[in-house]
């Protein structure tokens, strides 16, 4: 059912409006039925009669999307790791000097960029371990900071006024995750990918936590996610969704490595498509077969040609897949079957 202000004339207007807004692109806007019901729900805030707050939100959490998509747009094909930790780490703090390391070796020896907070501490490191030109920063706009760090251009800042909109950015724009030490900030966003993923609301992506091996942090955060498996209330194997080490090289490996075989993933009539950067043996399809049986609902693990709405979208279609119907239930299965793609690179 079409999503419309059922009204023949205001219906008109619409059509109309962006009609002539598609006229001055370049008349060509496959989505512009997407622009149009989200005209459609703005109207219907007036004759919903809703309060002024409410819309003031939603307006303010509209623009500050819009204006990230513009700014994270030029640099899509880019890959990007995002990078968390605490404000407050000063610059003589091992830690400090670690996250600097790390986002100068991902950005000069792997050419990704780096996504921050845009604060001081560990995000200032992260930054300027990367330097300006592969280093984004999404900031929340907060009374007791003073906006981006220095190693920021201008052009690559996002000022957010809602936790949620730049939540959504970090994750939407990331392909890896690293996270420092940090206060209850960095235990949210810690706690947020992994549910994001555990519960399959993400893709797949690595996600390492880091620590100078004085420090003890991810040891004691650890502890907990084990108390969490003794009582029952994740899996064991939902700790194949993270890797927690002392170690850079080990870090990036982690990061870098997650994208040797594996590319992307997409759901198609039920089915769980797996696009490869490399195809695999028939012998490891095989074996795929015989130790995952415990997420695969019915069938097998196949090789399958870019189905039709890959093709119709132009969705990584020359790329190689394997496909087959998952529970949508156990992600740390998946992720150590992904696991044993990559390894077939190694």
């Amino acid at each position: 059912m079409t999503y419309r202000m059922n009204d023949e004339s205001i219906d008109a207007q619409i059509d109309q409006l962006v009609a002539d807004v598609v006229a001055m692109t370049d008349g060509n806007d496959t989505d512009e039925d997407l622009v149009r019901e989200i005209i459609v729900t703005a109207l219907k805030l007036i004759k919903d009669k809703t309060d002024r707050g409410d819309i003031k939100m939603m307006n303010t959490a509209l623009k500050e999307l819009r204006y990230s998509f513009l700014v994270f747009n030029p640099h899509r094909e880019r890959k990007k790791v995002a990078v968390y930790g605490s404000a407050r780490t000063q610059s003589d703090d091992p830690n400090y000097q670690m996250a600097e390391e790390f986002g100068r070796r991902m950005a000069e020896y792997h050419e990704w960029m780096v996504v921050t907070g845009a604060g001081p501490g560990i995000m200032e490191a992260a930054n300027k371990g990367a330097g300006t030109e592969a280093s984004f920063g999404v900031n929340i706009r907060l009374p007791f900071e003073n906006g981006a760090n220095e190693y920021l251009s201008p052009g690559k800042v996002i000022n957010f006024k809602y936790f949620f909109t730049r939540k959504v950015q970090f994750v939407k724009e990331s392909d890896g995750f690293a996270l420092f030490p940090g206060g209850f900030g960095t235990m949210d966003e810690a706690f947020e990918l992994l549910t994001l993923v555990q519960t399959g609301k993400s893709d797949m992506h690595p996600i390492v936590m880091i620590d100078h091996e004085d420090t003890g942090y991810w040891d004691a955060w650890e502890g907990l996610c084990n108390t969490l498996i003794d009582l029952g209330m994740i899996s064991p194997a939902d700790k194949n969704l993270y890797l927690l080490t002392h170690d850079i090289d080990e870090a990036i490996d982690e990061i870098i490595g997650f994208f040797r075989v594996y590319h992307s993933q997409r759901y198609v009539d039920g089915l769980l498509v797996l696009r490869l950067n490399s195809d695999v043996p028939d012998s490891l399809i095989t074996e795929l077969n015989d130790e995952f049986t415990d997420i695969i609902t019915s069938g097998s693990i196949e090789r399958v040609p870019a189905t039709k709405a890959e093709i119709d979208g132009d969705d990584h279609v020359d790329l190689p897949r394997i496909a087959f119907e998952f529970d949508r239930h156990g992600y740390g299965r998946l992720r150590a079957l992904i696991d044993r793609l990559n390894a077939t690179a190694s």
